[in-house]
This record gives structure tokens, sequence and C-alpha cells, in this order.
């Protein structure tokens, strides 16, 4: 979905602006804000819960005033309707209590528009620790072997697409965006644009290599037509219609072969944490390493890969030279 500015107030799209041109965000962390802002802004108009039909709220007419007569009770108020009424989890809360402080920092600091910042004590709703779910060794392999068992002609892509994800934990944004010309064959690695618009190396194994030539050499990755915008970025994975593949797209890929083994509630993002959790299972890897492998911004996210084996718990008990003392 793209932004239409037209629809924002003035203050909103220089904030935009800001995010795109000084914080180098991503199109997508900056249409997420851009969400998160319009609904509140619909919010100021339209407080009262029996006022369903948000679509057709008008924004760009809201002052700044409105904005700066705001207190800290009004914000909490807001967290309320989003919790009650629009029915957002702990996280959603939390990801838009983040877009107004952002925000608002940046009217009153930043830009200097108002004179206040309603939001500079707002707290952030607290989200529990939970464990990533991931598929077991067995279950990737079983994966793997239900994809190359199918009868399709898109086989080989499929193939690879299930491939990078469990061997590499790459975003779905990641895996979508790869052009061949990004790939380096004889270097074994890639280079994708991650969150916040960073970019990193992908190192690929021999699995990953394999799967990738198997598919280019198929019939079905013919080369797009010379005279399309896709053509000119030679996008790794096509769809049928010999255009990048979209999200959605191997979202549905990817769901289709877990349903096939009865594992309907996994999607392509457990699949980053199936990656994550076998490496850091059997191949004994450092936590910083897989902190620039999966491109985490803080080694807090990355460290919930060290709590879900408790096997490896109990053998660095076993392990102490004091274990055996009696």
């Amino acid at each position: 979905m793209n932004i239409n500015k037209d629809y924002n107030p003035p203050y909103l799209n220089s904030f935009l602006n800001y995010l795109s041109s000084v914080l180098n965000k991503s199109s997508n962390t900056i249409k997420e804000y851009n969400y998160d802002l319009v609904t509140f802004l619909k919010y100021l108009k339209t407080p009262s819960p029996t006022d369903a039909n948000q679509e057709e709220v008008t924004i760009n007419d809201i002052p700044l005033t409105a904005l700066e007569n705001l207190t800290l009770n009004d914000l909490y108020d807001y967290t309320s309707y989003l919790k009650d009424v629009k029915i957002n989890d702990v996280s959603a809360r939390a990801r838009k209590v983040a877009s107004l402080k952002t925000f608002f920092k940046y009217l009153n600091v930043k830009a200097n528009l108002i004179k206040t910042n309603p939001a500079q004590y707002l707290d952030t709703p607290k989200i529990g620790k939970r464990l990533p779910k991931y598929l077991t060794l067995e279950d990737s392999k079983k994966l793997l072997n239900t994809v190359n068992e199918f009868n399709s002609e898109n086989k080989q892509r499929d193939y690879a697409i299930i491939t990078l994800f469990l061997n590499c934990g790459m975003r779905l944004s990641e895996l979508v965006s790869i052009d061949i010309n990004h790939i380096d064959f004889e270097n074994d690695k890639l280079n994708v644009i991650g969150k916040g618009n960073k970019e990193r190396t992908i190192y690929l194994n021999k699995a990953c290599i394999k799967s990738i030539n198997d598919y280019i050499l198929t019939s079905s990755r013919k080369p797009v037509k010379n005279d399309s915008q896709a053509s000119k970025m030679n996008p790794l994975f096509l769809s049928e219609r010999k255009k990048r593949i979209s999200k959605r797209t191997v979202q549905y890929i990817v769901k289709n072969y877990l349903t096939m083994m009865g594992l309907s509630q996994y999607s392509t993002h457990k699949l980053r944490h199936t990656a994550a959790t076998l490496m850091y299972q059997y191949g004994d890897v450092d936590i910083r390493a897989l902190q620039e492998l999966l491109g985490h911004e803080s080694i807090s996210t990355t460290q919930i890969y060290t709590h879900v084996d408790n096997s490896q718990v109990r053998a660095a008990v076993e392990s102490n030279p004091l274990s055996d003392f009696k």
C-alpha cells in the first residue's frame, strides 16, 4: 500500500520526509509510521467507539494546536482505545506508542513546531518475552523433501526459496528483493537490504548455491521481457507472469507446503526462527555471529535463541568440572 500524502496534514508529511532523508528509514518502515499516525489522527477526530466508519474520516485539516493541547492522559486514553476497541495486542500497541513518541519528539525538538511534547513521559506497554516457534531438524528435512517430491513446474523455485529461508534465516522482504547480480557466485555470498535500510552480507552454503543454480537452469526461470523494469533488476525469484515474486505469493507457497505436512500454524517468519535455532543448537554459533547473520540491531533480540533448548542448559551444568566431585 502506497502513501497518499494528499490525505495527510503537512506536518505529518514533513515527519515522513525526515524519516526518509535524515534517519534513512526503509519504505516499509515509513509506511508503518504513516499507518500508525493516521490511525491516531483519525482517533482525535472520532474518539467515540460508535463512530465505526473510520475510512471516511479526513485528517489533513487537523491543526498543530490540536496536538499541542493534548495531555498525557489523552494519550493513555488512546492506548486504552487501541486495546479495548481496536483489539490491538500488546506488540501492536507498543509499536504505535513508539511511533507517537518519535513523532512528537520530532515536532517538539527537531522541527520546533510545537512547544511541548505530550508523549515525553508516555510509557510503552510491557511485552512479555516469548520463545520463538520453530521447526525441528527432522521437520525441516521433511519440509525440503515434501517440496522435492511435489510434482510442480515451480518445484526448483520453491525448493530454492525454502532452502534459503532454512539455511540463511533471511527475512521475507530480503528474499523477494534478491537480484541475480547481487549474488557473488565466486565467493558464495550475496548482499541484502534489511530492516532500517541497512545492507549486510549473507553467506551461502553448498545447499543454497546448488538450489539457486538448479532453479536458474530450469525452464520456469526464463528471462523476463527485455523491455520490462524487472529485466533491468534481474530478480532471482519470478512469479508465473515472469515478474519479481511478491511477498504474498511466497507466503502462500510456504504455507501450502507446511499445510501438506500438518504444520499450518507455521509461517515464513517461523522458518527464519528455525534457521537461527538450528544454527545455534547444532552449529556452535557465537551469539554475536548469529546477531550479524540475522541483521538484528540489538543483541537482546538475538538472545531469545539461547533459551530455546533446555538440553543445552542441562549439558552446560553437566560439563562443569565439579559435576563429579563428591
